[in-house]
C-alpha cells in the first residue's frame, strides 16, 4: 500500500471514527451524504474510462501526433500540448490530466530529446487552471453543481469567461517560466515517427466512448449516467479484444474512499461552529471569498476547502461558491498536497526521473495562483 492509499485510509478512518463515537449524528450522516453519491459513482466510472482510454492508446496516439504535427516548431507544440492538457481537463476531470496524460508526454519527451519540465509543468498547471468550465472537470465543480442545482451549460455559461482567464493567465506563465528558449535550451527538436494504433477496433471504441461522454455532458446528462454508460461501452470492447485488460484493479477505491472521509470530517466540525466561522471570514465578498479558498487549498488541500467554506454560503447566492471554486481550483497550485492531483503529479514524475526543483515551484506556483484568482475572479465579479 502506497503512501497515496494510506492517506485515503487515514482520511476514511477519521471520518468514520467521528460517527462511531457520537462526534457526528448518524442524521448528518445520512444528509451529507446523500448528494455525494452520485458524485462517487461518476468519479469511479470516470477513473475506469479515462484508465481503459490509456490502454487503447488514445492518450499516447493523440501526443505523438501532436509532436509530430508541430515539426518541431516549440511555439506550435506549446499551443498543441496546452490545448491536449486543458481539453483533457475540461472533459475528462484534472486527476486524469496529471495521472494520464503526464506520463505519456514525459515518454514522448524522452523520445524526441524535448526537455521533460516545461511538459510536466504544462500538464500540473492547466490540471488546476483549466478545471473551471463545466462540472466534470473537477470534484469542486460537481458538488457545487448537485449544490446549486445547475445544469452543465449554466454552469459553463457562468464560468467561460474566469475559465478564459485562468488559462490565459497560465499561458503567459508557462511560456514565461518554462518554455521560452531561454529555458528549454533549445531552438528545435527532431519530431519521433508517427505511431500507429496496435489494436485499431479498441482504439476507435475507445475514442467514440469518450466523445460520447463529452456529448452528453454537453447534452446535460446526469454526469454519472454519462460516465457509467461511456466506460460500460469501453468494458464491452475489452471484452470482446483483450479480456486479461480487465480486472478489479480498475476499479477504484482511493479517490471515493478519501472524499467520503472528507465529507464526514467536515460534516463533523460543522456540528461545532465550522459555518458561522467562516461566514465571518468570507463576509459574502468575491474576492475575499476567493482568496480564503485559495488560502485553505493550499494549507489543507483544495477538497476540504472547499467543503468548509461552502458551508458558509447560502445558495441564493451562487456568485459566491463561483469565487470559491476558482479560489479552490485556479488557486491550489503553490505548495504539493493542495491538489490531489499534484501529489498524483509528482509521484508520476519521480517514477519518470524527471526532478522538480521544488522551491522553484513554489515560487511559481504562487505566482501563478495570485493572478490567475484575481484575473478570474476580476471576470466573474464585472459579468454579474
Amino acid at each position: 500500500m502506497g503512501w497515496l492509499d494510506r492517506t485515503a485510509a487515514a482520511v476514511l478512518a477519521l471520518g468514520v471514527l467521528a460517527l462511531l463515537t457520537g462526534l457526528l449524528p448518524l442524521e448528518r450522516v445520512v444528509e451529507s451524504l446523500d448528494g455525494v453519491v452520485p458524485t462517487l459513482v461518476f468519479l469511479a466510472a470516470l477513473v475506469v474510462l479515462a484508465e481503459l482510454a490509456r490502454r487503447a492508446q488514445v492518450f499516447e496516439l493523440v501526443a505523438a501526433r501532436l509532436t509530430v504535427v508541430a515539426r518541431g516548431n516549440y511555439v506550435v507544440l506549446f499551443l498543441l500540448c496546452t490545448a491536449f492538457a486543458a481539453l483533457t481537463t475540461v472533459f475528462l476531470n484534472l486527476e486524469t490530466t496529471a495521472v494520464l496524460v503526464t506520463p505519456v508526454l514525459l515518454a514522448l519527451a524522452a523520445r524526441a530529446g524535448i526537455s521533460p519540465l516545461p511538459l510536466a509543468m504544462t500538464t500540473v498547471w492547466l490540471a488546476g487552471t483549466a478545471g473551471l468550465l463545466l462540472p466534470v472537470s473537477n470534484l469542486t465543480n460537481l458538488l457545487a453543481g448537485d449544490r446549486l442545482h445547475v445544469s452543465a451549460g449554466e454552469f459553463a455559461a457562468r464560468m467561460w469567461l474566469p475559465q478564459a482567464a485562468a488559462a490565459g493567465v497560465t499561458m503567459v506563465f508557462l511560456w514565461v517560466f518554462h518554455w521560452r528558449l531561454r529555458q528549454r535550451g533549445e531552438p528545435r527538436y527532431v519530431p519521433p515517427e508517427a505511431e500507429r494504433a496496435k489494436d485499431r477496433v479498441l482504439t476507435a471504441a475507445a475514442w467514440v466512448a469518450c466523445a460520447g461522454f463529452a456529448v452528453a455532458v454537453l447534452l446535460d446528462v446526469e454526469p454519472w449516467l454519462a460516465a457509467c454508460g461511456a466506460a460500460a461501452l469501453l468494458v464491452v470492447a475489452f471484452v470482446v479484444r483483450d479480456r486479461a485488460a480487465l480486472g478489479w484493479g480498475l476499479l477504484p477505491w482511493r479517490l471515493p474512499a478519501f472524499v467520503t472521509g472528507l465529507v464526514l470530517i467536515v460534516a463533523t466540525l460543522g456540528e461545532y461552529g465550522l459555518a458561522g466561522a467562516m461566514a465571518e471570514v468570507t463576509a459574502a465578498e468575491p474576492y475575499r471569498t476567493a482568496a480564503v479558498g485559495a488560502v485553505l487549498a493550499n494549507l489543507v488541500n483544495a477538497v476540504p476547502a472547499y467543503l468548509a467554506t461552502q458551508t458558509a454560503i447560502p445558495v441564493t447566492e451562487p456568485d459566491l461558491v463561483f469565487a470559491l471554486l476558482i479560489g479552490t481550483n485556479a488557486g491550489a497550485l503553490v505548495t504539493p498536497w493542495a491538489s490531489l492531483s499534484t501529489l498524483l503529479w509528482l509521484e508520476t514524475c519521480a517514477r519518470h526521473d524527471v526532478r522538480v526543483p521544488m522551491t522553484r515551484f513554489v515560487l511559481t506556483g504562487a505566482g501563478l495562483a495570485l493572478v490567475a484568482v484575481a484575473a478570474a475572479t476580476w471576470t466573474l465579479v464585472g459579468t454579474a
